[in-house]
């Protein structure tokens, strides 16, 4: 396999800025130090990220978090071998701007530089948390994605289904929104339906009545708003129960959408090693819990990463590079970044397409 690899990861595709630094032997990764610079208190009066004030915090924050990642690890960057970015999908300022620091240390440095797929960095996850062996499945589930993944190599990614609308993560956040709680509403929600009666209220199950493994959330968001109104309606405002029972019965419904989607993505998955699942909803307890029975139930190993490691880092974008920076690939100083990437490349596009490409 070679010698070890030092690599300097750089992720800013949204709304966390983050540096890592890992030593990779084999298939053993050391995480050094991972670096992450959140911006919640930048966009929390917007209800939602805000692009231009994110690209705005990036440029301020990147440097910074290099040289901590850095000084933490107690490493010159001539130490570092290999220089992995975020080279999208994402937020275009925030790519953008990851992109460019990445350049200019290479150039300045002559240290190789690799451009990554940020879904990708997610997808491997499971390979340096775990050490999983190709291939396995993976239910890539966050804030802007929802996806199957047939994970074959380490560019090699395989779409079974995915959502047609809202990402969960975004129905999450919306969730809490309405309901008047703290951004990023997943954690919110999650921490309120542990005071919930989930008989309460019953939401739908979108796309349960569909074969396949293809999603939709953005109506069981609506039956939310329509459940909040009616108790509204009723007593003249929302009680904390009510707000607790509201959340618990539209998590309840996210679970079973997503364990009984990953059942039948597992039926058409022969040969895998396992299961896994990354992204930021992904921390999410309930839903952890419930797919860990499913697998249990099939006799498959199931894994999820630590907490640290499901939302955004540079740690997974430090991996992936090296994953492929080792399978022979290399980017230059025609690196761009770009908006839209998807993984399987040669799959429909779910959400739509445009100039750019297919989204998702």
């Amino acid at each position: 396999m070679g010698k070890p690899l030092t690599v300097l990861g750089i992720e800013s595709s949204c709304d966390d800025t983050a540096a890592a630094i890992l030593c990779i032997d084999g298939d053993i990764a050391e995480v050094i130090t991972s670096e992450v610079f959140g911006q919640e208190s930048i966009h929390e009066a917007y209800g939602g990220v805000v692009p231009e004030l994110a690209a705005r915090a990036h440029t301020e924050k990147l440097d910074l978090a290099v040289k901590q990642a850095l000084n933490k690890a107690e490493l010159d960057l001539k130490a570092v071998d290999l220089i992995a970015v975020t080279a999208g999908p994402g937020l275009i300022g925030g790519v953008l701007a990851g992109v460019m620091l990445a350049k200019g240390l290479s150039a300045s440095l002559g240290i190789p530089m690799i451009g990554v797929n940020h879904l990708a960095g997610h997808a491997l996850t499971p390979r340096f948390t775990d050490q999983m062996r190709f291939p396995y499945l993976l239910l890539l589930v966050s804030g802007g994605h929802c996806q199957f993944l047939r994970v074959n190599g380490p560019e090699d990614f395989t779409r079974l289904g995915g959502t047609i609308d809202d990402a969960p993560g975004e129905a999450f956040d919306k969730t809490a929104k309405l309901l008047g709680l703290a951004q990023p509403g997943g954690p919110a929600v999650e921490a309120e339906a542990a005071k919930g009666d989930a008989q309460r209220f019953s939401f739908p199950r979108p796309l349960l009545d569909r074969a396949g493994c293809d999603m939709s959330f953005s109506g069981l968001k609506t039956a939310l708003l329509r459940a909040r109104d009616g108790v509204i309606a009723d007593k003249g405002g929302l009680t904390a129960q009510d707000r607790a029972d509201l959340c618990v019965g539209f998590q309840a419904a996210v679970v079973d959408v997503l364990v009984e989607k990953s059942r039948r993505a597992l039926a058409a998955s022969p040969g895998i090693t396992g299961f896994a699942v990354a992204g930021g909803v992904a921390a999410n307890g309930p839903i952890r819990d419930a797919l860990t029975d499913l697998s249990q139930s099939l006799d498959l190993t199931f894994v999820a990463p630590p907490l640290a490691y499901c939302t955004d880092n540079a740690a997974m974008i430090a991996w992936a590079g090296a994953e492929a920076y080792r399978a022979g690939r290399r980017s230059d100083m025609t690196l761009k970044a770009r908006p839209r990437w998807p993984l399987d490349e040669t799959a429909p596009a779910l959400l739509g397409s445009g100039k750019k490409g297919a989204k998702a």
